[in-house]
């Protein structure tokens, strides 16, 4: 003898509905992730750029040279320099990216050893 139990109700469509709240946290969290890379990518950029215009000036370059220097590694970023005892010493400071990374500042300072006529 078989026994006719109500039902629940149906539950089509509930994996549908889980899977839409899921997907936009998902890629939020993919979102915040990749822009970390990218701050941290534009970083390492920003040291390097900062060493490079630190080296420049302590050679004698003049301070567009030095620029010049920094806008090729790092495109928009600002640099200021000045002189510390016998060092020459640089900051550099970009925004961290675009996107997400776009509020992030970002600042290296390098210096070297000045007088390298």
């Amino acid at each position: 003898m078989r026994l006719n139990l109500p039902t629940l109700a149906s539950e089509d469509g509930a994996v549908t509905a889980e899977f839409a709240v899921v997907v936009p946290a998902v890629v939020l969290v993919l979102a915040m992730g990749l822009s970390a890379v990218q701050v941290g990518l534009t970083q390492l950029r920003a040291t390097d750029a900062a060493a490079d215009a630190a080296r420049s000036l302590g050679r004698g370059d003049d301070a567009g040279t030095a620029a010049g220097r920094v806008a090729r590694v790092l495109p928009g970023a600002t640099m200021t320099s000045g002189a510390e005892g016998d060092l020459v010493c640089v900051r550099v400071e970009a925004v961290g990216g675009s996107g997400l990374a776009g509020v992030v500042p970002v600042s290296a300072s390098s210096c070297a050893m000045g007088g390298g006529r």
